[in-house]
């Protein structure tokens, strides 16, 4: 069996997942090979349960890339990522140690470790949770984030960062929801004065971004969109806000906006999907979000979640070198 001491990070174009298995990846130390994986119906229909003849759900180039030497350590995240991991335990005849981040909606028994926040209402004795998403920030990386922007501190305080998400399901973002938010942003700025910096993603609708530049006009702050706004100042906007909010429907964005230490709101207007509604709510139970209208916020930890999770993880696979070691020589 021909392994080397490489991580694989294996996901899809999902920037969301990217960005938990990668951040996980680098703070275990091995070098990593990152393979952005797709799958080919009918492997991508039914993953990650159908198995059988999957090298060949990928196109030639990527199966190039899925083949031996596999590698001591395979991370992935998202559902087509859980079918390649779970297969690597297998190929690797046990030796990969596999850790597929959040649920992989079968028996969590298939991988060495499973990382599933608590609103999977995932269970099983290799599964570690976490209350929100995995990420990279911290004291330092919010250092980092205030060098690389450091005029963002002459803008007016409170600086109120604005971290909008998109459509999903059952959670629509329209230009009702949109006109709202902005309305409210407006007259909370109104009142308090500051400024505004508002932070699109990928899936933030065109519209949406043209609406709020209207009605954010002459409001001292910045809206970036995409690369014709420059470069993307994420870091630096987490770094130098007194306040964040962010739209609801991104888990991802809503942990890291809550490893930040400054108050955290969203704005919901409709029911949110039962699965984004428990996350929600472990989050107001915790302290750490809050109605957008909320003023009086007392100071709370941030989420940071990560160093845990690899303390556990490190221990977990040295435990399992060790019995490999062990059962070579026996």
């Amino acid at each position: 069996m021909r392994l080397h001491g490489e991580c694989w990070v294996i996901t899809d174009h999902a920037a969301g997942n990217q960005r938990q298995a990668l951040a996980l990846a680098e703070q275990l130390g091995l070098p990593i090979r990152h393979l952005i994986l797709e799958p080919r119906p009918p492997w991508s229909w039914f993953a990650p349960r159908l198995l059988a003849g999957v090298r060949y759900a990928l196109a030639p180039p990527q199966r190039e890339q899925f083949s031996p030497p596999w590698p001591r350590l395979a991370i992935g995240c998202g559902r087509a990522a859980a079918m390649f991991t779970r297969r690597l335990g297998v190929l690797s005849g046990g030796h990969c140690y596999t850790v597929q981040i959040l649920s992989p909606r079968i028996d969590p028994a298939h991988w060495d470790t499973v990382i599933a926040p608590q609103h999977d209402r995932l269970d099983g004795g290799n599964v570690l949770h976490t209350l929100g998403s995995l990420h990279a920030i911290d004291s330092a990386w919010l250092e980092d984030g205030r060098e690389a922007c450091p005029t963002l501190v002459d803008l007016p305080r409170p600086r109120v960062g604005v971290l909008l998400g998109g459509p999903r399901k059952g959670m629509p973002f329209d230009a009702a929801y949109t006109q709202r938010l902005a309305e409210r942003l407006l007259a909370r700025q109104q009142q308090a004065g500051g400024s505004l910096l508002v932070l699109a993603s990928r899936r933030t609708p065109h519209a949406s971004v043209e609406l709020i530049r209207s009605m954010l006009a002459g409001i001292p702050g910045l809206i970036w969109a995409g690369r014709d706004d420059g470069r993307n100042p994420f870091p630096g906007v987490l770094g130098w806000a007194d306040r964040l909010v962010v739209t609801p429907d991104s888990v991802n964005m809503i942990s890291e906006a809550c490893a930040v230490g400054c108050p955290v709101h969203t704005f919901v207007s409709a029911p949110l999907p039962a699965k984004i509604e428990r996350f929600h709510q472990a989050l107001r139970a915790a302290g750490l979000l809050h109605d957008l209208d909320a003023t009086t916020i007392a100071t709370q930890k941030p989420l940071r979640e990560m160093t845990a999770i690899v303390d556990t993880l490190r221990q977990r696979i040295d435990a399992h070198e060790q019995a490999l070691s062990l059962a070579s020589v026996s």
